[in-house]
């Protein structure tokens, strides 16, 4: 139901969007994690599909921007002045049915798509 893509191989200062396709269903809030080599899973950004209004991490503000096209039914995660500390294994989420509140817990979150990986070279 959800498909991410759009990871690669970048130098520190780049950009990359990642995509996330949504198909079966469609849901209230959806969210990214990444989860680098050795760490724990941690949330990124988080976007209120109805309305469009997004959550994100401090490490990631003025740098990522999260956004959806609800005619295409896809949520993008646009990473701009990307750095060596945001490689990991991006995942896109959403919470279940009816439940609109930003979670920035991994538990929160009942769908995952598959990872898709981002290297940042220094």
């Amino acid at each position: 139901q959800l498909q991410a893509c759009g990871g690669g191989l970048v130098r520190a200062g780049g950009s990359l969007r990642l995509s996330c396709a949504v198909s079966g269903r469609t849901f209230d809030v959806m969210g990214w994690f990444r989860q680098a080599p050795g760490k724990k899973r941690e949330f990124v950004a988080a976007i209120n599909w109805r309305g469009g209004s997004t959550f994100d991490t401090d490490s990631v503000k003025g740098r990522f921007t999260l956004s959806r096209d609800n005619a295409k039914n896809t949520m993008y995660l646009q990473m701009n002045s990307l750095k060596p500390e945001d490689t990991a294994v991006y995942y896109c989420a959403a919470r279940g049915r009816g439940l609109t509140v930003f979670r920035q817990d991994s538990n929160a979150y009942a769908y995952w798509g598959q990872g898709t990986q981002v290297t940042v070279s220094s």
